[in-house]
């Protein structure tokens, strides 16, 4: 984990064979306003020997151990890390942001608005056939659809490796959570803020189903939730646009009362 800026806390965590530093751009922009605690998850990054598995309940626990209490924004897979700790510990994750981040990324007869599971279960078996080409297909993947595909693949590249590699094992459990988990039931749960922010030319998470998400929860009651898209970007908009995850974000965490994101 890293820790900069000045502020309110606000927890960050990153998709499926990334780490944290994926973010730096983000961060650049929201230092002046928020302590940032900016998280690899086990096996990723900094955190690469870290045993923890990643599993949420042992992934959520590493973290309340390393930050105050916050609220969480995540990345993609990392969203659905921060909906399951938003949803088990609202006290300690006041308010939630899941940037482009699925509570089911696999469609099904009921959700139509994820992918096909083949494609999770194809990159779980090129991880042994051909390592780092199966981690390059997956990052053209999450470019794929954006304006800027190129600058946002260029960077995703450059980031892949750069705290080193990500272990095997985590790499092949991430997969299986993504294929497998449904974490639907969780929203009509939530009983902190949410925002949900999506790239209109998102490949990996049908913009569809963070609405469909924002509208769950609000259907149920007990939280708010906002749904805000972003026009051209893609998977990673705080590569391509950071400027704009940013106004959401900061309009959002404005209404987050700072007496509830404090130790």
């Amino acid at each position: 984990m890293t820790v900069s800026g000045d502020g309110s806390p606000l927890v960050l965590l990153h998709g499926w064979a990334m780490h944290g530093g994926v973010f730096a751009a983000l961060v650049d922009r929201l230092r002046d306003r928020y302590t940032l605690h900016v998280i690899d998850l086990p096996g990723h990054g900094l955190s690469g020997d870290h045993e923890t598995p990643l599993e949420f309940d042992a992934v959520c626990d590493a973290i309340h151990a390393q930050t105050p209490s916050a609220p969480w924004l995540g990345w993609s897979l990392g969203g659905m890390f921060a909906l399951h700790a938003a949803v088990r510990d609202p006290a300690r994750v006041p308010a939630l942001i899941a940037l482009c981040s699925s509570p089911c990324f696999v469609r099904g007869p009921d959700w139509r608005y994820g992918v096909s599971a083949e494609i999770f279960r194809d990159f779980a078996k090129g991880l042994s056939d051909d390592y780092r080409a199966t981690l390059d297909r997956f990052v053209a993947l999450e470019a794929f659809g954006s304006d800027h595909a190129k600058e946002e693949m260029r960077e995703l590249r450059a980031e892949l490796f750069a705290r080193g590699e990500p272990a095997a094992r985590v790499l092949v459990d991430g997969l299986h959570i993504l294929e497998t988990a449904d974490q639907r039931p969780l929203l009509s749960q939530l009983r902190v803020p949410s925002l949900w922010i999506a790239g209109r030319r998102d490949r990996l998470v049908d913009p569809r189903a963070m609405r469909e998400a924002a509208a769950m929860i609000e259907q149920a009651g007990h939280a708010p939730a906002t749904f805000a898209q972003i026009e051209h970007a893609g998977h990673a908009p705080f590569l391509t646009h950071v400027d704009d995850v940013v106004v959401h974000v900061s309009a959002f965490l404005s209404d987050v009362p700072t007496s509830s994101a404090t130790r």
